[in-house]
C-alpha cells in the first residue's frame, strides 16, 4: 500500500478494526498499528495543545505501551483479577484529512467508551461500568504497506473531571 492507494473506506475500516482489537484485548497487534514513534494521548484539559507543556491523563510513546501491555497480559496483576471488559461504540468516523502527498491522514470519531470489571464491590461501593464519552482523533500515515498511527489523541468530554481509575486503552 502506498498513500495514493488509500481510500476513504481504508481508513474508516482502520478506525473500527483498532476499536475492535481493544474491545476483544488483543493488545499486542493493536500496539502494531502505531508507528515506531507515536503516541498515544489522553489530554487532561479540553483543548489542550499539546502533551509536553501541560500534565495529561497518558501520553504514552512505544515503551509505555509496551509496559502496560506486559502488565495487562500478566497472569499475576491483582488489579485484573477479575479481568477487565471494554466495548467501544462508535459513531462513523470522519476523515477531516486526505493528504497523500504529505502521507497524512486525519480522522475524527465520536464514541461511548464503557469499561466493566465484576468482582470489585465493597460494603460501601457498588460494582460499577465506568462509561467515557469523547472524540477520537486517529493520525495516521502509511508505513511498511500499511496504514500506521502517528498519534491516537483521545479528547474526553470531562477530561478535567475526576475519572476513574481506566484499566485498559480508550
Amino acid at each position: 500500500m502506498t498513500p495514493n492507494d488509500v481510500t476513504r473506506q481504508d481508513l474508516i475500516d482502520f478506525v473500527v478494526h483498532e476499536a475492535r482489537l481493544l474491545d476483544e484485548k488483543r493488545f499486542d497487534e493493536w500496539n502494531t498499528l502505531f508507528a515506531e514513534d507515536a503516541y498515544y494521548w489522553v489530554p487532561l484539559t479540553p483543548g489542550q495543545p499539546d502533551a509536553l507543556n501541560h500534565t495529561s491523563h497518558i501520553y504514552a510513546d512505544k515503551l509505555l505501551r509496551d509496559v502496560r501491555i506486559k502488565r495487562l497480559n500478566n497472569r499475576r496483576v491483582f488489579s485484573q483479577k477479575p479481568p477487565s471488559r471494554s466495548q467501544h461504540v462508535l459513531q462513523q468516523p470522519f476523515v477531516d484529512a486526505m493528504d497523500a502527498g504529505n502521507n497524512q491522514f486525519l480522522l475524527r470519531t465520536p464514541f461511548h467508551y464503557a469499561e466493566y470489571q465484576s468482582g470489585h464491590a465493597t460494603e460501601y461501593q457498588a460494582e460499577e461500568t465506568h462509561i467515557l464519552v469523547g472524540v477520537a482523533w486517529h493520525h495516521l500515515c502509511v508505513a511498511d504497506d500499511a496504514l500506521k498511527m502517528t498519534l491516537k489523541r483521545v479528547d474526553l468530554i470531562n477530561s478535567d473531571a475526576a475519572l476513574p481509575g481506566i484499566q485498559l486503552f480508550v
